[in-house]
């Protein structure tokens, strides 16, 4: 049994992640941004920078999946600034936390959150680890968010960067939102439906974490994405088959930018990633296709 810090634990991935390790009779510790009700909780404040690093202590692993959501709403100025605080504060302050502790009650492993909207727009040209930060909001934060964890890195810690696809999941995310389109039968592709979606299933997102902090000498950079991305006309096509509804609706690309703003110049844009090294690495997807990880979510 090893004992496990998480934050976001009450989000989409770090819930399924608290299941997964307590399943399985591991400690979880969750940190919290309240004043702490229970014994497995430790307060911190991500956009104020403290963290009680004592409640770190003896964790063999810390994995950071705090943060308000890219997708949740329309990107004000305003908005952008709190999804930056989160992620890049918050991080900062979990690795200083991290290498303030003494070397023998410091984590073996720094798992930090991070996303695909690294790489940018990629179009058809498929890319992996290896592969530089686009430009625009996005990579521009994911840079800043893994750069922000250097202090862990510094100090010895084994340091993990999950650049994680579109999780095919019904309780949240993208596809939270495109389940009960789908199944009412008023799903259909975004614009026309040719940009690539990297997706994984919410399963392999798990497994891939825990891999992560099991396999030792893994470190850097790791795409959570499937091994074949689609494009959104297919993933439309593959929602029709697997929920027998039709596709016919479609969303033109001057709607998206009307109601999404800036956010939209994602939703249409194409990244086909891959997730070489983690297949490297002796990983196996449970869901690689696009219509297994559908079933795995219904």
């Amino acid at each position: 049994m090893r004992r496990i810090a998480v934050t976001g634990a009450s989000g989409l991935i770090g819930s399924a992640l608290v299941r997964s390790l307590t399943a399985d009779g591991h400690e979880v510790v969750r940190l919290v941004r309240r004043a702490p009700r229970a014994a497995d909780e430790v307060r911190w404040d991500p956009e104020g920078g403290d963290v009680d690093a004592a409640g770190l202590a003896g964790c063999h692993a810390v994995v950071n999946l705090a943060g308000a959501g890219v997708g949740n709403r329309r990107w004000t100025e305003a908005y952008k600034q709190r999804i930056r605080a989160g992620r890049v504060h918050g991080t900062a302050a979990l690795a200083r936390a991290v290498a303030s502790l003494d070397e023998k009650d410091r984590p073996r492993v720094f798992v930090n959150g991070s996303a695909i909207g690294y790489y940018g727009e990629t179009g058809d040209r498929a890319v992996d680890e290896s592969a530089p930060a686009g430009r625009g909001f996005l990579p521009e934060l994911c840079v800043e968010w893994e750069a922000a964890a250097s202090p862990a890195q510094e100090a010895g810690v084994r340091t993990v960067f999950t650049r994680t696809g579109l999780v095919v999941s019904r309780r949240g995310g993208a596809w939270g939102r495109l389940f009960p389109l789908f199944q009412a039968g008023l799903g259909g592709r975004l614009g026309d439906g040719r940009q690539y979606w990297s997706f994984v299933a919410l399963h392999d997102e798990v497994a891939a974490i825990r891999h992560l902090i099991d396999t030792d000498g893994l470190s850097g950079p790791f795409n959570l994405t499937a091994p074949n991305p689609l494009t959104n006309r297919e993933i439309t096509a593959a929602m029709g088959r697997v929920l027998h509804r039709p596709t016919l609706f479609a969303v033109p690309a001057p709607v998206l930018r009307t109601v999404l703003g800036e956010m939209a110049g994602d939703v249409l844009g194409s990244a086909r990633v891959l997730p070489t090294r983690l297949l490297e690495s002796g990983f196996r997807f449970a869901f690689p296709e696009i219509e297994g990880a559908i079933r795995a979510a219904l």
